[in-house]
């Protein structure tokens, strides 16, 4: 994104300062990059970063040398012993069981709704991914186990994250009654995303949930109901669609999510 390249950067120019622009990248050693990140850390009294600030800094350096190392520019990579310390985010409060087959219940009589819960809470589908699903992508074939493909534009460069879920049987008969109510011709949910919240949110006040539920909440509902069925940590980052630098932000939170002490 726009913002990653300007702190990245913002963070060239800060250790270009630091260690002297005119200083050949093939000297530099591991003991200026520690240097230079104690610094910043206590160098400037009641001026302490975040911890997700320093993280950042720490990614800059590891991401910058080695891809100097790998281009054959300098010989080693000072930043590979470099420990990455990410700053653990606050757990969401996820759904219980009975509040999960409230929600469902709620949402019965409306099928989009009804469509959309099953893709999240089943398929574990980010909201991008639901906004871009196509009728095309939908695979009835076996009713009992039906599937989506997830599809990225080539422009997006995120053809890793494509992936075939399997949903419950019953998502067909969902599917089959959202069609004949709201008669989408290609995209799934001809919408914006502000209406999926909205429509979300109707059928949480529906069933009486007093918790803040998002469709990103729910995905992580999906996450630790799997680990907790016994998947994998690998299956489950296939299945989410993550990358492995993606995956490192999230698997820790969803092990803590999934077995608490």
């Amino acid at each position: 994104s726009n913002y990653t390249v300007t702190c990245f950067l913002s963070d060239l120019k800060m250790f270009s300062r630091f260690v002297g622009q005119d200083t050949p990248v093939g000297r530099i050693t591991k003991e200026q990059l520690t240097d230079w990140l104690m610094k910043l850390k206590f160098g400037n009294k009641g001026q302490t970063p975040a911890p997700k600030t320093m993280a950042r800094r720490v990614t800059f350096l590891k991401n910058f040398f080695s891809w100097l190392a790998h281009d054959g520019i300098i010989r080693e990579d000072p930043s590979a012993s470099l420990v990455l310390e990410r700053p653990l985010p606050p757990l969401p409060e996820l759904l219980f069981e009975d509040e999960i087959q409230r929600l469902l219940s709620a949402a019965a009589d409306n099928p989009r709704c009804h469509c959309l819960l099953y893709l999240v809470l089943y398929a574990g589908l980010k909201k991008e991914e639901v906004m871009g699903l196509k009728l095309s992508h939908i695979d009835l074939s076996d009713e009992q186990v039906p599937m989506i493909t997830i599809h990225f534009a080539p422009s997006t460069g995120k053809q890793h994250r494509e992936r075939r879920l399997a949903l419950p049987a019953e998502f067909t008969t969902i599917f089959k009654e959202y069609q004949a109510k709201f008669h989408p011709t290609n995209e799934l949910f001809d919408c914006t995303d502000r209406n999926l919240n909205y429509i979300l949110g109707r059928a949480v006040k529906a069933a009486g949930i007093q918790k803040r539920v998002t469709l990103q909440l729910l995905r992580d509902t999906f996450a630790v109901r799997q680990l907790k069925a016994g998947v994998t940590p690998e299956t489950l980052r296939e299945k989410l669609g993550l990358s492995d630098e993606a995956w490192l932000e999230s698997r820790e939170k969803y092990r803590r999510l999934a077995f608490a002490r």
